[in-house]
């Protein structure tokens, strides 16, 4: 099976870590965040994997190599200009011709990846998007009321659930299509115009493991102890 993993950000919300090494390449312990990803990757049965990059490109072949240490074969893709997260999959449009996983380079989960391409397989979906429910803190006290301005509850800084896009995704090739040659586009604008077309099919996939987006200091502080007390299994 395939994989794209998307890894040509900027990192910016990681200086000054990121000013040395691109975010996937940070270290957990004695591996980097990247090595993580491609071994869960491998263990679900994905052993051809897509590198996507732009910021400090070189970093990635010269640290990976071809993959075979992973038991996996790793193929790079450079891009000139950076694509966001949906455009790099045009510049791969000749490999990706089954249905194939997409994941951020900044995710980690426990997510059951082969369990999430039978279940798109199962559901014939031409998109499947993994989500992850979290919890959104308030910070202020909210008041309840009926029509007459009759206050009959009030609950002190509540926390809102919410289902939001994990960054993983299963897609068959066919919506590549959809993707402007060598254009920056962004996963959720490819998500707006498949939304509107009557002949795809979407599906969700709700994630119940350990997820984590690395995107800030105090994400990868949090990483950092979760691969310490077991939380991140490899």
């Amino acid at each position: 099976m395939k994989a794209v993993i998307m890894a040509g950000g900027l990192g910016t919300r990681l200086k000054p870590f990121t000013h040395v090494l691109p975010k996937p390449l940070l270290p957990l312990g004695e591996h980097s965040v990247l090595e993580i990803v491609i071994s869960k990757l491998r263990d679900h049965g994905f052993d051809e994997i897509f590198l996507t990059t732009y910021y400090k490109s070189n970093l990635f072949e010269s640290y990976l190599g071809d993959g075979s240490k992973y038991g996996v074969k790793i193929i790079y893709s450079r891009e000139e200009n950076p694509l966001g997260t949906a455009g790099p999959l045009k510049l791969l449009d000749k490999h990706l011709n089954e249905p194939f996983l997409v994941i951020n380079g900044d995710v980690l989960t426990n997510l059951n990846f082969r369990e999430l391409m039978d279940f798109h397989i199962k559901n014939k979906s031409d998109f499947s998007l993994v989500t992850k429910k979290i919890d959104l803190p308030m910070d202020y006290g909210v008041v309840y009321s009926n029509e007459n301005n009759e206050i009959h509850k009030i609950e002190e800084k509540p926390k809102l659930t919410k289902e939001i896009n994990a960054g993983v995704y299963i897609i068959n090739p066919s919506v590549i299509d959809f993707i402007p040659e060598n254009q920056h586009m962004l996963m959720t604008d490819l998500l707006q115009e498949l939304i509107i077309d009557p002949n795809i099919k979407l599906y969700k996939y709700l994630n119940e493991e350990y997820w984590l987006d690395m995107g800030q200091i105090k994400d990868y502080e949090r990483a950092k102890n979760d691969f310490e007390e077991g939380k991140i299994i490899l």
